[in-house]
């Protein structure tokens, strides 16, 4: 199953696709770290979009 857990907005397309970059090259840890300090249940941020 799919979640997504962790989010960021960007108003500047380019500023986002940076980022996204940026962060491919990071630790796993590194990711996980940053998503518990935002989301520390791992709950799936999308649940509610579609009801």
């Amino acid at each position: 199953m799919d979640k997504l857990v962790y989010v960021e907005p960007f108003k500047d397309v380019n500023d986002a696709i940076f980022r996204e970059k940026r962060m491919k090259k990071w630790r796993r840890q590194w990711k996980v770290n940053l998503i518990v300090e935002d989301n520390p249940d791992w709950n799936d941020l999308a649940d509610d979009w579609f009801e």
